[in-house]
C-alpha cells in the first residue's frame, strides 16, 4: 500500500498495545493495518449513528413519535407474543 496518508499518534494502554501486537503476529498484519482497520470502522458506525440521530431529530421535529405509554404497551405485546410462541412450541 503506497504510503499517501497522514501519520497520526497515539498513546495506548500497554496491555491494548499488546493485545494488538498479538493479533497482528496472529493475522499476519502490522499493528498500523489493525489500528487504521478499526479507526475506520469506528468512524462508519459514528457516522451512521449521527445520520439515525438526524433523522430521529426529523421525525421528532414533523410530529412523528409515540406516547412513554405506547412505549410501554409495545414491550408488553411482545411479551405476551413471545410467551405464546414458546407456549407453542
Amino acid at each position: 500500500m503506497p504510503n499517501n496518508g497522514r501519520v497520526v499518534t497515539v498513546n495506548l494502554p500497554n496491555e491494548l498495545f499488546s493485545r494488538i501486537g498479538a493479533v497482528a503476529a496472529r493475522i499476519d498484519r502490522t499493528k498500523s493495518w489493525i489500528v487504521r482497520e478499526a479507526v475506520s470502522q469506528w468512524v462508519e458506525e459514528e457516522e451512521r449513528r449521527y445520520e439515525l440521530t438526524l433523522e430521529a431529530l426529523q421525525s421528532v421535529d414533523e410530529g412523528r413519535t409515540i406516547s412513554h405509554e405506547e412505549v410501554l404497551a409495545k414491550i408488553e405485546q411482545r411479551k405476551r407474543e413471545r410467551r405464546d410462541a414458546r407456549g407453542r412450541s
